[in-house]
């Protein structure tokens, strides 16, 4: 299977701050790539860097065939983002914001109508789509989230914690959603905490911590590496490979200030 995301030595600092540390790995046409690691591990800065959000220090990486420093509109026309922060606007209908950010993306009238009509359809939220999604429960909003990323029928979608803080019913619903968008072909990157979610939905997967790919593999391939547990999960391989402390999170520019007592010997945040 050909891959769709090939990266190599992938690097990204802030001032002092190595965010991402020279990181290499593929991901293959069709899967669904589970991207893991603690709170500051690198992997939103990673996922800002694969989607033309952000650019790399250093290293390269190819989205779709296309260079995301050389050729950033053709890589976004080709990729739909669900970040961890929902972005629509509340004053607006699902079917507004979805004729808003369709024609940003460049689509007509009709081609918009079209897709939000199949997507809201398919997310169940086509009887609200004319209701103010400033009424709606987090859940709700989430899929109509999922929906304006899906518009431009991209052959990659990057999901950054897309059933955080939702309920049961709803986060099962959006699980299911996932496994059958995939298997029409589309490729998945997820980022999750919740490691039997990642475990239950990804084909492979990627661990990263203090800015380096830790474990690449398999989730049955990793759990082989825990020696000392009978019938390991995935959240064993994740705490042997990251450790048991706990990681409390700040904002970059805060961490770049916190002294350099705080700072290890090779400039990685800890």
């Amino acid at each position: 299977m050909a891959d769709i995301i090939k990266v190599k030595n992938l690097t990204k600092k802030f001032k002092s701050l190595v965010a991402v540390d020279s990181i290499s790995f593929q991901v293959k046409k069709g899967e669904i790539f589970g991207f893991l690691g603690p709170n500051g591990a690198g992997k939103s800065t990673t996922i800002r860097m694969l989607t033309t959000l952000t650019r790399p220090t250093s290293g390269s990486a190819e989205v779709a065939g296309y260079d995301i420093v050389k050729q950033p509109d053709e890589v976004r026309s080709h990729i739909g983002l669900v970040a961890e922060k929902i972005i629509l606007y509340d004053h607006l209908t699902p079917s507004e914001n979805l004729q808003f950010f369709g024609r940003l993306n460049g689509l007509t009238v009709e081609e918009i109508n079209k897709r939000a009509d199949k997507w809201l359809k398919r997310l169940k939220m086509e009887e609200w789509k004319n209701l103010q999604v400033g009424t709606f429960s987090t859940g709700m909003k989430q899929r109509i989230n999922i929906a304006r990323a899906l518009l431009t029928e991209p052959d990659i979608l990057f999901l950054d914690e897309p059933t955080l803080g939702l309920d049961p019913q709803t986060t099962y619903m959006i699980k299911t959603f996932i496994t059958e968008l995939n298997k029409q072909g589309v490729t998945i990157i997820l980022t999750t905490h919740d490691m039997y979610e990642a475990e239950a939905l990804s084909d492979r997967v990627a661990i990263i911590d203090h800015g380096k790919i830790v474990a690449l593999g398999t989730v049955e391939e990793l759990k082989k590496k825990v020696k000392n547990k009978k019938s390991p999960t995935l959240e064993d391989v994740f705490l042997e490979k990251t450790g048991f402390e706990v990681r409390d999170k700040i904002g970059k520019m805060a961490a770049m200030h916190r002294g350099p007592h705080r700072i290890t010997q090779n400039n990685r945040v800890r």
